[in-house]
C-alpha cells in the first residue's frame, strides 16, 4: 500500500493536532517557542460535553506551558464548547473570534450563535479580540494567514502556514466532504460561498490539510473533487442537502446522549427549531411524524444508530 501524502508533510516545530471525533472538533495546539511573546495557544476547543477532556489533553500537550491564547475559526458549539472551561482554568487566557458575531457573544444570542436553532449546549464566554481576514496570527514562531471561509458558516476562517504549506480548513473542506451549509437551512443561499471557499483552498495550493474533523490529508485536490461532486448534487437537489443537515442534526445529537427513548427523541425534535424550520420548508408532504420516523430509519439503515425496545417494551434509538 501507498503511504498517504500527508505522511511526508511534517508539522512545523511546536504544533500538535488532537484529533477528537465528530463530536468534538479537532484541537490544533501550539506550544510556545522561545522568541514567540505571544505564548502557547489552541485553535478549537471541542464540545462541552468533552470540556474535561479537553482540558487533561491540552494540559498534556503544553507539559507546564499556561494556555494563552484560544482562536475559534467558527462559533459552532463543537468548535467554542470547551472555550468556558478553559478560560476557568486559565483566567489570563485570551479569546479570539472570526468576525462578524462578536456583540451575539458578548450579548449571549443563543438564537443567533445557532446553539437553541440546533438543540446543542454551549457555555457562555467571553472574548479579547477578532481573527481578521488578509491579517496574520503568530503561532509557534510561524505567521499563519487568516482567510475568510464562509458557506458552511458565514462567520468561519480557515489558517494557511505558506512555509509549510499546511492548511487548517475547519469544516470548509474534510477529505470526503464538508460541514452542513447552515445559512441554506435558514433559506439563505449559501451553496455559492461554498464554492468560493474551496476555489480559495484550491488557489492556496495546501501540500497538508489539518480538517475540523477526521485525519490530516495530503491529497488536497481529490478531496476538493469529492467535495465540489457533493456540492454539485446538493445544488441540483437542495431538498438532498436538507435531508443530509437533518439527519447530521440528529446523529449529532445522538453522538452526545449514546442512548435515548424514541419519546423523549420525538420531544427533543419538536422543540428544536431546525428541525420545524426543514420541515416545513422541504417536507411537508409528510406530517413531521412521518418524516422524523424516515430520518431513524435511515440512520439505522446506514448503521448510524439501531433501534432497540427495552424489558418493557418502550422503544430506544442507541448510538452507532
Amino acid at each position: 500500500m501507498n503511504a498517504s501524502p500527508a505522511m511526508h508533510v511534517p508539522l512545523p516545530l511546536g504544533m500538535t493536532v488532537l484529533e477528537r471525533g465528530w463530536l468534538s472538533a479537532n484541537n490544533i495546539v501550539f506550544a510556545a517557542q522561545a522568541d514567540d511573546a505571544e505564548g502557547a495557544a489552541v485553535i478549537d476547543t471541542g464540545y462541552v460535553a468533552h470540556s474535561a477532556q479537553t482540558l487533561a489533553l491540552i494540559e498534556s500537550t503544553l507539559a507546564g506551558q499556561p494556555l494563552a491564547r484560544i482562536l475559534n475559526t467558527h462559533l459552532h458549539s463543537d468548535h467554542c464548547g470547551g472555550n468556558a472551561a478553559l478560560q476557568q482554568a486559565y483566567p489570563q487566557v485570551q479569546t479570539f473570534i472570526a468576525p462578524g458575531q462578536a456583540e451575539q457573544v458578548r450579548n449571549w444570542d443563543e438564537a443567533a450563535l445557532s446553539y437553541a436553532p440546533t438543540g446543542q449546549e454551549c457555555p457562555r464566554f467571553a472574548i479579547t479580540g477578532l481573527l481578521r481576514p488578509g491579517s496574520t496570527v503568530r503561532l509557534s514562531g510561524r505567521n499563519w494567514q487568516i482567510h475568510a471561509a464562509p458557506g458552511h458558516d458565514p462567520h468561519s476562517v480557515i489558517l494557511f502556514e505558506p512555509d509549510s504549506r499546511i492548511l487548517i480548513s475547519a469544516d470548509a473542506l474534510w477529505e470526503n466532504g464538508f460541514g452542513v451549509v447552515f445559512p441554506e437551512i435558514e433559506g439563505i443561499a449559501a451553496f455559492d460561498e461554498v464554492a468560493a471557499t474551496l476555489d480559495v483552498i484550491e488557489r492556496l495550493e495546501p501540500r497538508l490539510v489539518v480538517p475540523g474533523h477526521g485525519g490530516l490529508f495530503g491529497d488536497v485536490q481529490t478531496a476538493l473533487g469529492i467535495a465540489r461532486k457533493r456540492l454539485a448534487g446538493f445544488v441540483q437537489a437542495p431538498q438532498r442537502h436538507a435531508s443530509y443537515a437533518a439527519k447530521v442534526l440528529l446523529k449529532y445529537k445522538l453522538l452526545e446522549w449514546q442512548s435515548i427513548r424514541v419519546q423523549e427523541l420525538q420531544s427533543w425534535v419538536h422543540a428544536t427549531p431546525y428541525f420545524g424550520t426543514l420541515h416545513q420548508s422541504y417536507f411537508g408532504a409528510q406530517t413531521a411524524q412521518q418524516w422524523l420516523d424516515s430520518l431513524i430509519e435511515s440512520l439505522v439503515a446506514s448503521g448510524a444508530a439501531e433501534l432497540r425496545r427495552d424489558a418493557a417494551g418502550t422503544p430506544i434509538l442507541l448510538n452507532q
